[in-house]
C-alpha cells in the first residue's frame, strides 16, 4: 500500500462553520488539481471515550467551538510533497484562507491547528 495521507484537526467557532465549510469545499477542490485523490472534513459529534484524551482537549476546543477532522488522501508521499510545495503558492488559496485568519474576526487558528502526515499501515 503505498497510499500516504495528511490529517489534521482543528477548532472553529460555531457561528462561522457554515463560512467555514464554504472555504473548505473550494480548498478541497485546489488539493485535488494538485494530486490530492480524496479530500474529507467532518465535524465532531462524539468526542470523548472514557480513558483516553479527546479531540477537544488536544485543540483546547472552547464552549463557542466545534472540532473539524480532515484528511487528504495522495498516491505517494511524494505526490503529496509536491502538492505541500504547490498549493500554498496557489494564488486561490490566499484569497480563500486570508478572510479566515483576519485577525479582527479569526476564524482559522494554525497554533491550534493539529497536523501529519502519514504512510500506510492496514
Amino acid at each position: 500500500m503505498s497510499n500516504y495521507i495528511d490529517g489534521f484537526m482543528l477548532p472553529i467557532p460555531r457561528k462561522h462553520l457554515h463560512e467555514y465549510k464554504a472555504v473548505a469545499e473550494q480548498v478541497a477542490e485546489i488539493w485535488k488539481e494538485y494530486g490530492a485523490l480524496a479530500y474529507f472534513e467532518y465535524v465532531g459529534e462524539d468526542l470523548k471515550l472514557e480513558g483516553t484524551r479527546s479531540f477537544a482537549e488536544v485543540v483546547d476546543l472552547q464552549e463557542d467551538e466545534v472540532v473539524v477532522f480532515g484528511w487528504a488522501l495522495f498516491s505517494s508521499k511524494e505526490v503529496r510533497d509536491q502538492a505541500n510545495k504547490q498549493v500554498p503558492k496557489d494564488p486561490r488559496m490566499g484569497k480563500l484562507v486570508g478572510p479566515l485568519t483576519d485577525k479582527s474576526k479569526l476564524i482559522f487558528d494554525a497554533s491550534r491547528m493539529v497536523y501529519g502526515g502519514f504512510q500506510s499501515l492496514v
